[in-house]
């Protein structure tokens, strides 16, 4: 089955007692049983619902997976997968990641003796020398939130495999559309649903794929034993979302594209980091793992005044400022004072997340007018 196919058919089916072509909204929190442990497969809603079954599997199958689960947010996911761990375990993360990622590994897991390692990881075979006999998970985004760094994910599964750890890639700003983790070697893939694969800015969700049915029994031990689970409403949502996902990102990526080079020309610009430029470190790895190059893209300004990117940020029009990133309409943020304030000054900037960095989510509207607010807002600077 075709990407395009699978986003509308795989894991649903007509519901079995009306026919109904689109999965029905299971908005019950019990089921009954005709006898005690007689229930079908359902007896309470944060352990099992038939809508999110529909999600769960449709899910696993747009990441050529074998388990799906879905979970409240994309850290509710996160929460579930270092649960997996045990104090006194340790865990190689990329250096430059969303920033709730950080927060929740060090400002919760490391309060329990979980220890984080945050290091480079375009060069895979750096890893091994933080590698220990207590080391059990590699950890990595790629594209990397808000640099866009690409880390080579078929090479890190083979140091991951050399030394029995688990390997966990959060594919949030690539979508099942562009990469397959699952297929180059990781463990586990992991969705802010919220983002793209939701497509809409209405609803909250996280996901994970795993393809190991004994990985997928302790991640569903955890879902359902620690209860962050979505609702019927929001998993209905997410179902509708996804059978445009295909058309969407197509027009994300090829936006994306006209933006960054629209960018690279502006005289008050100084960096623009998309992966598509052929001068961007690791893009032909990139052009290796992913299909295209997405519609997320940072850029930085001459002179890196948080001054001059809070009046960009201010002056645009189509591109509104808000958190989040991945819906139909454009978004726009600056990373440093929003989604990575959570990271101390001092490591944003080893990274390259400097004061005057703005991020852009590049919607599906028409790219001219895009390129027109851009241009404006840009005008604005002295």
């Amino acid at each position: 089955m075709k990407f395009g196919t699978k986003t509308i058919h795989a894991g649903v089916e007509p519901d079995p007692s009306t026919g109904a072509i689109m999965t029905p909204i299971f908005q019950t929190s019990t089921y009954i049983q005709r006898s005690p442990g007689d229930h079908k497969g359902y007896e309470y809603s944060r352990t099992h619902n038939p809508t999110r079954t529909a999600l769960q599997n449709n899910l696993a199958a747009l990441e050529n997976g074998k388990h799906g689960l879905c979970f409240s947010s994309g850290l509710g996911a996160i929460d579930a997968i270092i649960k997996l761990l045990n104090p006194g375990d340790e865990v190689i993360s990329t250096n430059d990641l969303y920033g709730g990622s950080y927060r929740i590994f060090t400002k919760v897991f490391e309060r329990y003796g979980i220890k984080f390692h945050f290091i480079s990881m375009e060069e895979p075979k750096n890893i091994e020398k933080y590698i220990n006999e207590n080391t059990k998970l590699i950890w990595a985004e790629t594209p990397t939130n808000p640099m866009m760094n690409i880390i080579d994910i078929e090479e890190i599964g083979k140091v991951a495999k050399k030394h029995k750890l688990l390997f966990g890639v959060d594919n949030t700003f690539a979508t099942p559309f562009l990469q397959n983790p699952l297929d180059l070697g990781a463990d586990l893939v992991m969705h802010s649903v919220t983002k793209y694969l939701g497509g809409h800015s209405d609803v909250v969700m996280g996901a994970i794929v795993v393809n190991d049915d004994q990985l997928a029994e302790q991640l569903a031990f955890i879902q359902n034993a620690c209860g962050a689970t979505p609702g019927p409403q929001d998993c209905f949502l997410v179902l509708r979302g996804i059978k445009t996902l295909h058309l969407r990102m197509e027009r994300h990526c090829q936006n994306g594209k006209a933006i960054a080079e629209f960018l690279k020309t502006q005289e008050k610009v100084d960096k623009v980091y998309w992966p598509g430029f052929e001068d961007h470190p690791n893009h032909d790895i990139a052009k290796k793992q992913m299909r295209d190059f997405g519609g997320m893209i940072s850029f930085t300004l001459k002179g890196n005044k948080i001054e001059d990117a809070n009046k960009i940020l201010e002056n645009l029009h189509y591109f509104s400022l808000a958190e989040s990133l991945g819906g139909v309409e454009s978004l726009c943020g600056h990373p440093a004072s929003m989604t990575h304030a959570s990271i101390p000054k001092e490591e944003r900037e080893k990274v390259g997340l400097v004061d005057s960095l703005i991020r852009l989510s590049v919607g599906i509207e028409d790219v001219e007018d895009l390129k027109e607010d851009l241009a404006g807002a840009l005008a604005k600077l002295s």
